[in-house]
């Protein structure tokens, strides 16, 4: 499980360099995470131990939605406060996500007989 643990770290902080480094407005994590989707891809397939070292983490990965619900907990009083802005710009995300999600799959689809 350490190496795994390893190699998935090695992944974030490289990811973490070169979104200093190139000034990218991308977090760190999501460009180790690509060059690590990447790498997986080249390679054809994931080592069984990270396989199951990933399946290990995500099985307990709503334990780290604990922090975040703490944090609203502790702001609650500003959200109150802006909530309409909040749910706005959530419901016009979701329309916008929605939209894009069918235009792709239409676009995608086309190409397919």
């Amino acid at each position: 499980m350490l190496p795994a643990v390893t190699i998935l770290l090695v992944y974030q902080t490289v990811g973490e360099i070169a979104a200093l480094w190139l000034g990218l407005p991308i977090p760190g994590p999501v460009i180790g995470m690509v060059m690590l989707f990447a790498t997986l891809v080249a390679r054809g397939s994931a080592p069984s131990q990270l396989r199951d070292t990933a399946n290990g983490l995500l099985t307990h990965l709503s334990l780290l939605f604990v922090p975040a619900g703490v944090g609203l907990m502790i702001h609650i009083d500003r959200i109150r406060g802006e909530a309409l802005p909040i749910v706005i710009s959530l419901v016009a995300s979701t329309a916008v996500t929605i939209a894009v999600t069918a235009l792709v799959f239409a676009w995608l689809r086309k190409g397919r007989p």
